[in-house]
């Protein structure tokens, strides 16, 4: 499996991720959720933020079924899905996962013909990775 590489902004994201949290960096001053992680607010420039904790929850904003010829590690799962998701708390802030059956399941377990753009999902976590399960199964 292929694993993030964690930045130093990017850090606690992965660190939240794996005791099981989302958790979006956020401007102390103006309020403002940001992602990607970054020193600087983008909106106001201050450098001092926080992590919120959010509700997980968000929409299917867009995905694509990937076919081969694809990463050697993922061929055996294909087709499967790669979904991004807006969050609830923010429609501007977007993450990039797939939309699984259940937290540990294959990236193959949900069918294409499921998903749609506008589909609500929910974030779970496995191995330290957020993952997507529809909210109406």
């Amino acid at each position: 499996m292929l694993r993030p590489v964690a930045d130093p902004d990017g850090t606690p994201f992965w660190e939240y991720a794996r005791a099981g949290e989302l958790r979006v960096q956020a401007c102390t001053p103006c309020g403002r959720l940001r992602f990607p992680p970054r020193p600087c607010c983008p909106h106001c420039h201050s450098f001092d933020s926080h992590w919120r904790h959010l509700s997980g929850h968000g929409r299917v904003w867009s995905y694509v079924i990937a076919h081969p010829p694809l990463l050697p590690e993922y061929a055996d799962q294909a087709p499967y899905n790669a979904v991004i998701v807006e969050l609830a708390e923010d429609p501007t802030i977007r993450l990039v996962g797939n939309l699984v059956a259940r937290p540990d399941a294959r990236l193959d377990s949900v069918d294409p013909a499921r998903i749609h753009i506008g589909a609500r999902v929910r974030a779970v976590f496995h191995d330290g990775l957020p993952r997507w399960l529809l909210e109406r199964p």
